[in-house]
């Protein structure tokens, strides 16, 4: 089998191509996508050229792990039938072609055992779960707390407040210094950092990517606050020491999402307790993908861009 997928041959080099299908196997899946998601965050980093060494990295290779669509092949004993909608993590099925992530194509194939059944009504905020399950693991680790402060309102940022209120904690306050980002909260304040007076958090929740306000975020720490490094960072982090040891700071990295938190973070969705609306403010056909991800990562208006695959060929 032969698709169309979105190929990134280099820094700031991306465009539609073909590219051929490893020949499913026991336990595959053929999925037809519907919609892709552009990551602003670790996406952004191989499209600018300043992701870190990272096992598997490489060019030319299929971006993408925020994919959702219809299964058009399944093999016996998957528990999956044709016609079923489900969110793909990524694949990595296009032989010389990298695929990382891979999940920006018309078709992929995926083992049975990576992908979630979800609700075919969700539409194109069905690409949102893996940001969304990236949030809840953030929240639901071992020995975690709820935040009381969040640093960003993209998308991320945001599902992060919407999930400490899903969870029954305390509305977050959350900073964000983009006057046209401010808006979208629902049950909790967004100010700007320069209004907050406050600096007896016990715990924050960084979901800017800013490595540099780490000096901030202690200083706004009550003592023995917990920082929550949420984002990914590319360059080395550093902050002033003697601040921190007042405080008796301590700093917690959340990683990647689990297959646990994707299915309980759709729970959450089908259950009501988490909306994934009004986080997607731009879709276009995939055929666009080219100015797509230049307007994801350049364009501050952005909060998330979507592919959508529907009339590719």
């Amino acid at each position: 089998m032969r698709t169309t997928a979105v190929i990134l041959q280099g820094p700031k080099t991306l465009g539609l191509g073909e590219v051929t299908l490893t020949d499913p196997a026991a336990g595959d899946l053929v999925v037809e996508v519907r919609h892709s998601g552009i990551s602003t965050g670790t996406e952004k980093l191989f499209w600018s050229g300043q992701m870190p060494p990272f096992p598997g990295m490489g060019y030319p290779l299929v971006p993408g792990y925020e994919a959702a669509g219809e299964v058009v092949e399944a093999a016996e004993g998957t528990g999956y039938k044709p016609g079923d909608i489900v969110f793909v993590p990524g694949a990595n099925c296009y032989g010389e072609v990298k695929g990382l992530f891979g999940g920006a194509a018309r078709r992929l194939v995926t083992g049975a055992d990576r992908v979630v059944r979800i609700d075919a009504g969700l539409g194109a905020e069905g690409a949102l779960l893996a940001l969304a399950a990236t949030a809840r693991h953030a929240l639901a680790g071992l020995n975690t707390k709820l935040p009381e402060l969040i640093i960003g309102h993209g998308v991320f940022g945001r599902l992060l407040a919407r999930l400490t209120l899903a969870a029954g904690g305390d509305a977050p306050t959350v900073w964000e210094i983009n006057a046209d980002r401010q808006s979208g909260a629902t049950g909790y304040n967004v100010i700007h950092p320069d209004d907050d007076p406050r600096r007896d958090y016990g715990c924050i929740y960084d979901a800017s990517g800013v490595s540099s306000l780490l000096d901030t975020m202690v200083g706004r720490l009550a003592k023995g606050g917990e920082i929550v490094l949420a984002g990914f960072y590319p360059e080395p982090l550093q902050f002033a020491f003697p601040p921190a040891f007042l405080r008796e700071a301590r700093f917690r990295i959340a990683a990647e999402w689990t297959r646990e938190d994707l299915v309980a973070t759709r729970d959450l969705i089908d259950h009501g307790a988490l909306s994934l609306a009004g986080l997607i403010t731009h879709t276009v056909p995939a055929q666009q993908a080219e100015s797509a991800y230049q307007t994801a990562f350049e364009d501050p208006a952005c909060l998330k861009m979507i592919l959508n695959w529907e009339n590719a060929a």
